[in-house]
């Protein structure tokens, strides 16, 4: 499956309309994204149940500030609309199917649980 290329119009239907969501925040002159974006395009086609994205951060600056991203690359894991993973730097492609698995591997309602939790005492 191809990566989509994100903008304001469809991050928010994709990330709520897939169960499992990888965005790789990235930008054209940036040499460590162009090392990863072949790694990222071919762990891609082993994923067939998993939305791979990406955000150009040069021609999508907003959604960049609106993610909070300081470095790319950066990659962002949703699962259920929950960011399970963000951080920058690439990644080489053993540590990347690992960081998948790892992510696939999470109970979720033990996950959803654990936010109701926080944001009980946050508001008490």
């Amino acid at each position: 499956m191809a990566t989509l290329e994100l903008n304001s119009e469809n991050l928010v239907e994709t990330v709520n309309n897939n169960d499992f969501v990888i965005i790789d925040f990235w930008a054209p002159w940036c040499g460590p994204c162009q090392s990863f974006g072949p790694v990222y395009e071919e762990i891609s086609e082993k994923y067939p149940d998993i939305v791979f994205a990406k955000v150009n951060t040069q021609e999508q600056p907003d959604l960049a500030g609106q993610f909070n991203i300081r470095s790319i690359p950066t990659l962002m894991i949703f699962r259920e609309q929950v960011i399970l993973y963000a951080e920058a730097g690439a990644l080489q492609g053993p540590q990347f199917e690992e960081l998948i698995e790892k992510a696939g591997q999470l109970d979720m309602e033990e996950v959803h649980k654990q936010i109701a939790e926080e944001q009980k005492q946050a508001e008490a």
